[in-house]
């Protein structure tokens, strides 16, 4: 039997999957994209990528019994048997990925939440390298969440554990989230949200601010309280006050080694954290107050890295 020495993540989006070759030691030897092809109820994504896979273990010459198989993660709630019940992103309905998966490319397959996968790649190689108790948070267009106990993922019984974008912060919201409720985390912390936050100051407000010039961006909000101005501190306030507190409800339930704030957002860097910190620390229970924050760091590449440990674990 041929020694296992690498491993394959796919991080499926819904516009690209992004690839990724490993050895079993965690290094990255090759990463790629192609396409996510959503018509007809995606069902083009799982043949593109069985045949991508292929394609590159002919290409760089390797036997598939020295791959110890696909980690894959999805846009949407997964069970632990790689069961998808649906996903919007990626038009599937009911779909058993790993099954399916497997069948195609004659590889052992596991599959999770793209922001669970994520939360592991981070634990193992990333921001929260060392830890085995991690919250993380990716704020881009939405809030995802993922949760690693003791190193392994919390799925849940409907493979929605960590939807921690969707805790409810607030009442009296008539715009609806994504999901259908009305006032959950992603609606104020997310990079959308953060505009939300923002466009209404500017509405209530006439105070002179540099978020009156150009396009109001949740990078612009940032960028102009490094600069100082009062109307997007006011913005970052409220968000860090949302977050902040949420971080504290998932902390006092957790208790875990490290919060991980990861996407686009967290790009504007150490002052996003300040802002989370001012209000995380009142209201979170005692045992989780000194619960360091860090940004993740693997970027764009934790999904692909959380996938490949999935088949390590």
């Amino acid at each position: 039997m041929a020694e296992k020495k690498y491993c394959i993540g796919a991080d499926i989006g819904g516009t690209t999957v992004k690839l990724g070759l490993f050895d079993t030691e965690g290094t990255v030897l090759e990463k790629w994209e192609i396409p996510s092809r959503t018509e007809n109820e995606g069902a083009a994504i799982l043949p593109d990528l069985a045949a991508s896979i292929r394609a590159k273990l002919e290409e760089r010459k390797l036997n598939p019994e020295e791959v110890a198989g696909v980690g894959v993660g999805v846009p949407g709630p997964v069970s632990e048997e790689g069961v998808v019940p649906h996903t919007a992103n990626l038009g599937w309905g009911y779909k058993e990925v790993t099954r399916e998966l497997s069948m195609m490319t004659g590889l052992p397959c596991k599959a999770g939440n793209d922001a669970n996968v994520a939360a592991l790649g981070e634990m193992w190689m990333g921001g929260a390298k060392g830890y085995k108790n991690v919250l993380l948070l990716t704020l881009g267009t939405g809030v995802g969440g993922g949760i690693v106990v003791n190193g392994r993922i919390l799925t849940g019984a409907h493979g929605a554990g960590g939807e921690i974008g969707h805790i409810h912060v607030e009442d009296g919201v008539e715009d609806s989230c994504g999901c259908g409720n009305h006032g959950c985390l992603e609606q104020f912390a997310s990079a959308t949200g953060i505009v939300r936050i923002c466009r209404e100051i500017l509405e209530n407000s006439e105070e002179p601010s540099l978020l009156r010039e150009g396009e109001v961006t949740a990078k612009a909000v940032f960028d102009a309280v490094k600069q100082g101005d009062a109307l997007a501190m006011r913005t970052a306030e409220r968000f860090g006050k949302y977050l902040g507190t949420a971080c504290a409800v998932m902390a006092s339930i957790l208790d875990p080694d490290v919060i991980v704030i990861g996407g686009g957002v967290s790009k504007a860097g150490e002052v996003l954290l300040e802002y989370v910190r001012k209000y995380y620390g009142p209201v979170v229970y005692k045992a989780a107050r000194e619960t360091p924050f860090v940004l993740a760091t693997l970027g764009n590449d934790a999904g692909i890295y959380g996938c490949a440990k999935l088949i390590l674990d």
